[in-house]
């Protein structure tokens, strides 16, 4: 059950500048008013929603931008949003999933294709590389909550399919059927979560070379730095020292 964690978090690397904590607030407020738009505004009975507002508060995202973003969606206000995926292979044929919120889906294909294209790779099709990596719920709690054996024995307790845990932390995973159900337990007994989110776990990752992964994580940061992108996936690990050297 518990393993070595296989993939980095490369795929949610967030520069750390101000300018750019404006641009991340305006995605998180979109998911949020997304999410309660899609089902109730409770984020007890809404799992989604309650992974946006989580999201939003690790990001130190004022409690007023979360309530307004709530609201948008109780008076239909804004604009409605279309929830896109697009699949692709980056430099050195890695499989990139891009997940995005878009009032304009000429505008983000676009964007996002010349990305691709941009950095040696190419978009597919949906379905061209989704099929290497597993939809399952995350639920992650600093090192701090547990040691791991307890988190590990809380996890089975409550239903999860698998648990990693290491300096960075504890992940816990659990399908896209009882992960609403293994977060609530786990947030009864360790408290709020600083991650619980759904997203595309690789089943396998490749290690690639630093000048393969340096394109790669241009890529990743024009991806993530898009408007209407919310996340980026991918299946691939780099050094730590080019990790160090892309201030990931």
């Amino acid at each position: 059950m518990a393993g070595h964690s296989q993939f980095k978090n490369i795929m949610h690397r967030k520069g750390r500048q101000d300018a750019q904590k404006s641009k991340l607030f305006g995605k998180l407020a979109r998911e949020i008013t997304v999410a309660a738009k899609l089902g109730t505004p409770d984020p007890n009975m809404n799992p989604r929603l309650r992974a946006a507002i989580i999201a939003a508060r690790q990001e130190n995202m004022p409690k007023d931008n979360i309530e307004r973003a709530v609201k948008k969606a109780l008076g239909n206000e804004g604009e409605n949003y279309d929830e896109i995926r697009y699949e692709g292979y980056g430099p050195g044929g890695v499989a990139v999933i891009v997940e995005a919120l878009t009032d304009n889906r000429n505008r983000a294909a676009s964007d996002i294709r010349s990305f691709f294209t941009k950095s040696g790779g190419n978009l597919g099709e949906t379905g061209s590389v989704s099929f290497m990596f597993d939809r399952t719920g995350v639920i992650e709690y600093d090192r701090s909550v547990a040691d791991d054996d307890s988190v590990l024995d809380a996890a089975i307790e409550a239903g999860a399919d698998d648990v990693v845990s290491g300096e960075g932390g504890h992940e816990i995973y659990a399908s896209t059927e009882g992960y609403r159900d293994v977060a609530k337990a786990l947030e009864a007994k360790f408290g709020e979560p600083r991650k619980a989110a759904l997203i595309w776990k690789p089943q396998n990752t490749v290690a690639v070379d630093d000048e393969t992964g340096e394109k790669l994580l241009k890529l990743m940061d024009l991806l993530n730095e898009h408007d209407d992108v919310q996340h980026v996936y991918a299946n691939f690990e780099v050094s730590d020292a080019l990790m160090a050297k892309m201030g990931g």
